[in-house]
Parts: structure tokens; sequence; C-alpha cells
């Protein structure tokens, strides 16, 4: 077994150390194996806080230089300044930002789309947890904003999308659908028929990636990876729950200013 955490990156934020975690590298074992990064899961904190050190090693950071949240599916964000928090009193939010730099900004998510954002220029990262509640509550735009109030330039921000549950995987109800219409009825694109009745597939990452486009930023890029058909690289909520597999890891999402 590799003791290395195992990550992807995107070119748009090239010279910005990220990194999409999958699930290889790690020391958990069973349904969390191997890189579980989740606090709040089942799994033993000690293999927890290992697997989280050895995705900072990987980034170059320090091990106890992860900042996180304790994520609700809303739109609020997080601005790490400074003084920071500790880990056991993070945040109640779904974006976070900074200016800091030597610290890394983590999210995980087994399924809900991990953003990871940058204004190199501007020196201000930031990254966000967006599933369809987050995502139709605005927190890609929530996360943009917050990142222009430490200086950021809108048209400077570069956005990736990293490994999400995808459409072909995604079966939703109409309720779901009818809460993402509410707000835009020209969102019904991004359902497609079921082969179920009163069901519909949604496509998660074009909606989030629309919603980041829109804001007119430099860049908008995603990674393209399905987390419910990729059981090899990544957790998967969904699918956990359709194999009976529950309770399971996360993936960690981070980014950071070095150097």
């Amino acid at each position: 077994m590799s003791d290395t955490a195992e990550f992807l990156t995107h070119d748009a934020l090239a010279g910005v150390a990220h990194g999409f975690f999958t699930r290889r590298g790690g020391v958990s074992a069973g349904a969390f194996g191997t890189l579980n990064c989740s606090l709040n899961g089942r799994d033993a904190p000690a293999l927890v806080a290992e697997n989280r050190a050895r995705a900072m090693r990987a980034l170059g950071v320090a091990p106890g230089a992860l900042f996180g949240l304790h994520q609700v599916h809303g739109a609020a964000v997080a601005v790490l300044d400074e003084a920071g928090w500790p880990e056991a009193d993070r945040p109640q939010a779904d974006g976070i930002v900074t200016r800091r730099r030597g610290v890394a900004l983590g999210i995980v998510t087994a399924d809900c789309g991990p953003v990871l954002f940058a204004d190199a220029a501007a020196g201000v990262i930031g990254a966000c947890h967006a599933g369809w509640r987050g995502a139709v509550l605005g927190v890609l735009e929530a996360t943009v904003d917050a990142m222009t109030m430490l200086g950021a330039r809108t048209d400077q921000v570069v956005a990736v999308l990293g490994p999400c549950i995808h459409q072909p995987s995604y079966e939703v109800g109409a309720d779901l659908r009818d809460q993402v219409l509410a707000r835009d009825a020209a969102d019904a694109c991004f359902f497609a028929p079921c082969v179920h009745a009163a069901k519909w597939q949604f496509d998660l990452p074009g909606y989030s990636l629309a919603r980041l486009r829109a804001l007119g930023l430099r860049a908008v890029a995603s990674l393209g990876a399905d987390t419910y058909a990729d059981a090899g690289r990544f957790f998967s909520y969904r699918r956990a729950t359709h194999d009976g597999t529950l309770p399971i890891g996360h993936q960690l999402s981070a980014i950071a200013l070095t150097g």
C-alpha cells in the first residue's frame, strides 16, 4: 500500500498548490479505505488524522495547517484570518476563503461538488462544497463574493470543479427538480428523463459550471470525474446507499497559498 496520498490537479490552477484527492494512499480500512478525510464519520480519529496529514504533506503544507468547515449544505462562507479556528470549533458553512499563506482550505465530499478557486495575482483563494442544495442557494456566487471582499477581482478568479456525481448516475425526484426550477425555469435543461416514472437525471456538474460561468470569471473548468461511476478512486454516498455499504469515507479537495 502506498503511503503517498493520491490527488488530481487541473492546469487552470497551475502555479497554485491544490489537489482533488482520491480515496487512495491512506491508512483507513473497510468502507473507509483508504484515504478517508472526513471528521464527522465513524472512522477512527487517529486514522483520519493521519490521512489528512498525508494529504497536506503531498501538497507541501504543514499537517496542522489544514482548515475545514462543518458543512451544512448552505450558502454561508467563512473567512479564514490569521487567528484561524480550532478543528473542533470549525464554522458551520460551505465556503471558505483566505489571503493567509501557508495554510490549506479543505472541503470533503462523497458525491457533492468540491470547487477550488484562486486569484493568484491578488493572493486570494477559496473552496466550497456545492451539492444541489448549496448550488441552488448560491454558495458558488457567495464564495466568489467573499473572495472579492479580500481583494480578488472577479474577472481574474479561476474556478475548478472536482469529482462529483454525474448525470447518468444521479436519479432524483420531482421535489428536487421543483426546487431547482423555482429559482429559474430555464434550468430545466439540466434534467433528463429517467426510466423510472416521476424521476429525473440531474446534471449537477453542468448546473454548477453554468452558475460559475455566469459570474464572468477568468476561467471555469472541471475534472470531469464521476464519483459514483469510479469506485476505485472515489467514495460515493449514493453508490454506498445502493450497495448497502454505509457508512463510508469522504475525499478531500484542498488549495493553499505556498511559497
